[in-house]
Protein backbone atom coordinates (compact mmCIF):
# COMPACT_ATOMS: atom_id res chain seq x y z
CA UNK A 1 0.00 0.00 0.00
CA UNK A 2 1.38 3.90 -1.02
CA UNK A 3 2.31 5.34 1.90
CA UNK A 4 0.03 8.34 3.51
CA UNK A 5 1.53 11.75 3.08
CA UNK A 6 0.20 14.40 5.53
CA UNK A 7 -0.09 17.96 5.08
CA UNK A 8 -1.63 21.24 6.35
CA UNK A 9 -4.66 22.13 4.25
CA UNK A 10 -4.93 25.10 2.18
CA UNK A 11 -7.93 27.30 3.65
CA UNK A 12 -10.12 26.50 0.54
CA UNK A 13 -9.47 22.75 1.40
CA UNK A 14 -10.69 23.00 4.41
CA UNK A 15 -13.95 22.69 2.37
CA UNK A 16 -13.00 18.62 1.99
CA UNK A 17 -13.67 18.17 5.77
CA UNK A 18 -16.96 20.03 5.40
CA UNK A 19 -18.23 17.85 3.15
CA UNK A 20 -16.93 14.81 4.47
CA UNK A 21 -18.49 15.35 8.20
CA UNK A 22 -21.36 16.37 6.20
CA UNK A 23 -21.22 12.52 4.29
CA UNK A 24 -21.32 11.40 7.83
CA UNK A 25 -24.50 13.05 9.43
CA UNK A 26 -22.84 15.83 10.73
CA UNK A 27 -24.63 18.62 9.09
CA UNK A 28 -21.99 21.73 9.05
CA UNK A 29 -22.71 24.95 8.28
CA UNK A 30 -22.66 26.80 4.78
CA UNK A 31 -20.05 29.44 6.24
CA UNK A 32 -18.64 26.85 9.07
CA UNK A 33 -15.37 26.23 6.19
CA UNK A 34 -14.50 29.62 6.07
CA UNK A 35 -15.06 30.76 9.41
CA UNK A 36 -12.97 27.77 11.14
CA UNK A 37 -9.67 29.05 9.22
CA UNK A 38 -10.11 32.24 11.19
CA UNK A 39 -8.44 31.37 14.54
CA UNK A 40 -5.31 28.81 13.08
CA UNK A 41 -4.82 28.35 9.39
CA UNK A 42 -2.53 25.67 10.11
CA UNK A 43 -4.92 23.56 12.27
CA UNK A 44 -5.74 21.60 9.24
CA UNK A 45 -4.20 18.63 8.03
CA UNK A 46 -5.09 16.31 5.05
CA UNK A 47 -3.55 12.97 4.58
CA UNK A 48 -3.36 11.62 0.56
CA UNK A 49 -2.08 8.89 -0.98
CA UNK A 50 -1.12 9.11 -4.77
CA UNK A 51 -2.41 12.82 -3.87
CA UNK A 52 -6.05 11.40 -2.99
CA UNK A 53 -7.58 12.73 -0.34
CA UNK A 54 -8.17 9.67 2.50
CA UNK A 55 -7.78 11.22 6.12
CA UNK A 56 -8.47 14.70 7.75
CA UNK A 57 -8.16 16.26 11.19
CA UNK A 58 -7.91 19.48 12.57
CA UNK A 59 -6.75 20.41 15.68
CA UNK A 60 -7.41 24.27 15.93
CA UNK A 61 -4.97 26.22 18.37
CA UNK A 62 -6.67 29.08 20.91
CA UNK A 63 -4.10 31.50 22.03
CA UNK A 64 -1.08 29.59 24.29
CA UNK A 65 -3.02 26.77 26.23
CA UNK A 66 -6.28 25.28 24.60
CA UNK A 67 -6.68 23.98 21.16
CA UNK A 68 -9.72 21.87 20.09
CA UNK A 69 -9.99 18.55 17.98
CA UNK A 70 -12.29 18.14 14.95
CA UNK A 71 -12.79 16.40 11.65
CA UNK A 72 -11.12 13.08 12.95
CA UNK A 73 -11.91 11.87 9.12
CA UNK A 74 -10.53 8.69 7.27
CA UNK A 75 -12.44 7.82 4.24
CA UNK A 76 -14.03 4.21 4.70
CA UNK A 77 -11.86 2.21 2.18
CA UNK A 78 -8.88 3.57 3.78
CA UNK A 79 -9.87 2.63 7.55
CA UNK A 80 -7.89 -0.08 9.48
CA UNK A 81 -4.50 0.54 7.71
CA UNK A 82 -3.11 3.08 10.29
CA UNK A 83 -3.65 5.87 8.15
CA UNK A 84 -5.90 7.48 10.99
CA UNK A 85 -3.75 7.32 14.20
CA UNK A 86 -0.84 8.86 11.85
CA UNK A 87 -3.07 11.77 10.88
CA UNK A 88 -3.78 11.68 14.51
CA UNK A 89 -0.70 11.78 16.21
CA UNK A 90 0.04 14.96 13.48
CA UNK A 91 -2.76 16.80 14.91
CA UNK A 92 -1.95 15.91 18.43
CA UNK A 93 1.63 17.35 17.73
CA UNK A 94 0.39 20.57 16.69
CA UNK A 95 -0.99 21.16 19.76
CA UNK A 96 2.45 21.32 21.87
CA UNK A 97 1.43 21.79 25.34
CA UNK A 98 -1.74 23.23 25.04
CA UNK A 99 -4.68 20.84 26.80
CA UNK A 100 -6.95 20.05 24.33
CA UNK A 101 -10.67 19.16 23.89
CA UNK A 102 -13.31 17.61 21.24
CA UNK A 103 -16.42 15.90 20.92
CA UNK A 104 -16.72 12.40 20.13
CA UNK A 105 -18.87 10.24 19.49
CA UNK A 106 -19.95 8.09 22.26
CA UNK A 107 -18.79 5.08 20.76
CA UNK A 108 -15.30 6.16 20.73
CA UNK A 109 -14.60 7.12 23.85
CA UNK A 110 -12.32 4.50 24.63
CA UNK A 111 -10.39 4.79 22.17
CA UNK A 112 -10.25 8.88 23.01
CA UNK A 113 -9.26 8.01 26.46
CA UNK A 114 -6.05 5.76 25.41
CA UNK A 115 -4.74 8.96 23.90
CA UNK A 116 -5.21 10.79 27.29
CA UNK A 117 -8.51 12.56 27.20
CA UNK A 118 -11.27 11.84 29.92
CA UNK A 119 -14.78 12.45 29.84
CA UNK A 120 -15.89 15.77 30.94
CA UNK A 121 -19.32 15.76 30.01
CA UNK A 122 -22.05 14.63 27.29
CA UNK A 123 -23.37 17.27 24.66
CA UNK A 124 -26.58 16.48 23.00
CA UNK A 125 -28.15 17.53 19.33
CA UNK A 126 -31.56 17.97 19.47
CA UNK A 127 -33.70 18.35 16.47
CA UNK A 128 -36.81 19.51 15.08
CA UNK A 129 -38.77 21.80 12.22
CA UNK A 130 -40.12 24.53 13.98
CA UNK A 131 -42.96 27.24 12.87
CA UNK A 132 -41.78 31.20 12.88
CA UNK A 133 -41.58 32.27 16.30
CA UNK A 134 -43.51 35.48 17.11
CA UNK A 135 -41.70 39.42 16.88
CA UNK A 136 -38.95 39.86 19.11
CA UNK A 137 -39.64 41.71 22.29
CA UNK A 138 -38.21 45.63 21.80
CA UNK A 139 -35.29 45.20 24.25
CA UNK A 140 -33.63 42.52 21.56
CA UNK A 141 -31.25 43.59 19.45
CA UNK A 142 -29.05 42.90 16.34
CA UNK A 143 -25.44 41.20 17.99
CA UNK A 144 -23.77 43.52 15.33
CA UNK A 145 -24.67 46.24 17.40
CA UNK A 146 -23.18 45.31 20.93
CA UNK A 147 -19.71 46.61 21.74
CA UNK A 148 -18.02 43.34 20.13
CA UNK A 149 -15.74 43.76 23.62
CA UNK A 150 -18.79 42.90 25.65
CA UNK A 151 -19.57 39.88 23.51
CA UNK A 152 -15.77 38.62 23.87
CA UNK A 153 -15.92 39.50 27.45
CA UNK A 154 -19.29 37.75 27.86
CA UNK A 155 -18.10 34.45 25.83
CA UNK A 156 -15.03 34.49 28.00
CA UNK A 157 -17.61 32.98 30.86
CA UNK A 158 -18.15 29.88 28.94
CA UNK A 159 -15.37 29.33 26.56
CA UNK A 160 -11.49 28.03 27.87
CA UNK A 161 -9.96 30.56 25.52
CA UNK A 162 -9.93 34.13 23.97
CA UNK A 163 -11.53 33.25 20.01
CA UNK A 164 -12.14 36.72 19.65
CA UNK A 165 -11.48 36.62 15.62
CA UNK A 166 -13.16 33.64 15.26
CA UNK A 167 -16.52 35.25 16.81
CA UNK A 168 -16.07 38.39 14.79
CA UNK A 169 -15.80 35.99 11.77
CA UNK A 170 -19.09 33.72 12.86
CA UNK A 171 -21.35 36.70 13.34
CA UNK A 172 -20.25 38.52 10.45
CA UNK A 173 -20.43 35.51 8.43
CA UNK A 174 -23.00 35.52 5.05
CA UNK A 175 -26.24 33.91 6.39
CA UNK A 176 -25.78 34.21 9.98
CA UNK A 177 -28.08 36.23 12.30
CA UNK A 178 -27.34 37.25 15.80
CA UNK A 179 -29.81 38.01 18.64
CA UNK A 180 -28.80 40.02 21.92
CA UNK A 181 -31.19 41.08 25.09
CA UNK A 182 -29.51 43.53 27.18
CA UNK A 183 -30.35 44.20 30.79
CA UNK A 184 -29.70 46.74 32.73
CA UNK A 185 -26.79 47.77 30.15
CA UNK A 186 -25.22 44.72 30.29
CA UNK A 187 -25.39 41.55 27.73
CA UNK A 188 -28.07 39.07 29.32
CA UNK A 189 -28.62 36.62 26.69
CA UNK A 190 -27.38 36.27 22.84
CA UNK A 191 -26.86 34.10 20.32
CA UNK A 192 -26.32 33.14 16.77
CA UNK A 193 -28.51 31.19 13.60
CA UNK A 194 -26.91 30.27 10.22
CA UNK A 195 -28.22 27.55 7.48
CA UNK A 196 -26.71 24.46 7.44
CA UNK A 197 -26.75 21.65 4.87
CA UNK A 198 -29.58 20.96 6.19
CA UNK A 199 -32.41 23.40 8.26
CA UNK A 200 -30.40 25.94 10.85
CA UNK A 201 -28.11 25.35 13.79
CA UNK A 202 -28.14 27.28 16.82
CA UNK A 203 -25.33 28.22 18.67
CA UNK A 204 -23.61 29.64 19.94
CA UNK A 205 -26.81 30.44 22.73
CA UNK A 206 -25.99 32.15 25.66
CA UNK A 207 -27.51 33.24 28.52
CA UNK A 208 -27.63 34.05 32.10
CA UNK A 209 -31.09 32.23 32.39
CA UNK A 210 -33.71 30.22 30.56
CA UNK A 211 -35.50 32.91 30.12
CA UNK A 212 -33.05 35.20 28.62
CA UNK A 213 -32.35 31.89 26.14
CA UNK A 214 -35.78 31.72 24.88
CA UNK A 215 -36.36 35.26 24.12
CA UNK A 216 -33.16 35.02 22.39
CA UNK A 217 -34.21 31.59 20.54
CA UNK A 218 -37.24 32.64 19.74
CA UNK A 219 -35.86 36.23 18.18
CA UNK A 220 -33.73 33.90 16.29
CA UNK A 221 -36.51 31.95 14.60
CA UNK A 222 -38.66 34.56 13.89
CA UNK A 223 -35.64 36.27 12.07
CA UNK A 224 -35.26 32.94 9.82
CA UNK A 225 -37.75 31.76 9.24
CA UNK A 226 -39.96 28.78 9.78
CA UNK A 227 -37.90 24.84 9.38
CA UNK A 228 -35.99 22.32 10.75
CA UNK A 229 -33.83 23.36 13.52
CA UNK A 230 -30.98 21.68 15.53
CA UNK A 231 -29.45 22.82 18.85
CA UNK A 232 -26.54 20.78 20.57
CA UNK A 233 -27.21 21.09 24.18
CA UNK A 234 -24.47 20.05 26.92
CA UNK A 235 -26.52 17.73 28.89
CA UNK A 236 -25.29 18.70 32.46
CA UNK A 237 -27.18 21.80 32.00
CA UNK A 238 -30.40 20.52 32.54
CA UNK A 239 -32.35 24.29 31.74
CA UNK A 240 -30.96 23.84 28.48
CA UNK A 241 -32.37 20.36 28.09
CA UNK A 242 -35.39 21.70 29.63
CA UNK A 243 -35.80 24.29 27.15
CA UNK A 244 -35.08 22.57 23.80
CA UNK A 245 -37.93 19.91 24.80
CA UNK A 246 -40.16 22.64 24.78
CA UNK A 247 -39.69 23.85 21.74
CA UNK A 248 -41.20 20.37 20.82
CA UNK A 249 -37.17 19.20 19.88
CA UNK A 250 -36.28 15.98 19.89
CA UNK A 251 -32.33 14.38 20.83
CA UNK A 252 -30.47 13.16 17.18
CA UNK A 253 -27.56 12.08 18.50
CA UNK A 254 -24.58 12.19 21.70
CA UNK A 255 -21.06 13.40 21.62
CA UNK A 256 -18.94 12.88 24.28
CA UNK A 257 -16.98 16.52 25.14
CA UNK A 258 -13.48 15.42 26.44
CA UNK A 259 -10.31 17.09 27.60
CA UNK A 260 -6.57 16.02 27.58
CA UNK A 261 -6.14 18.21 30.99
CA UNK A 262 -8.64 20.24 33.31
CA UNK A 263 -9.65 23.35 32.06
CA UNK A 264 -10.29 26.71 33.66
CA UNK A 265 -14.13 26.60 35.63
CA UNK A 266 -16.75 27.40 33.01
CA UNK A 267 -20.06 28.71 33.52
CA UNK A 268 -21.67 25.45 32.07
CA UNK A 269 -25.51 26.67 33.54
CA UNK A 270 -24.70 29.58 30.72
CA UNK A 271 -24.63 27.56 27.79
CA UNK A 272 -27.88 26.15 25.97
CA UNK A 273 -26.44 25.88 22.84
CA UNK A 274 -22.34 24.67 22.40
CA UNK A 275 -21.19 26.82 18.98
CA UNK A 276 -19.53 23.37 17.26
CA UNK A 277 -18.99 20.10 17.59
CA UNK A 278 -15.93 21.07 15.58
CA UNK A 279 -14.25 23.91 16.99
CA UNK A 280 -15.39 23.80 20.67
Amino acid sequence: MSDLQIRNMRPEEISIAADWAAAEGWNPGLADATCFAIPDAQGFFLGEIDGEPVATVSCVNYGETFAFLGFYIVRAAFRGAGHGLRIWNAAIAHAGSRVIGLDGVVAQQDNYRKSGFHLAYANIRYGGTIAAAPAPPADVVALEKVPFAMVEADDATVFPAPRGNFLRAWIDAPGHIGRALMRDGRLAAWGVIRPCRTGRKIGPLVADDRAGAEVIMRSLLASAGSGEVFLDVPAVNREAVALAESFGLEPVFETARMYTEAIRPLRLDRVFGVTSFELG
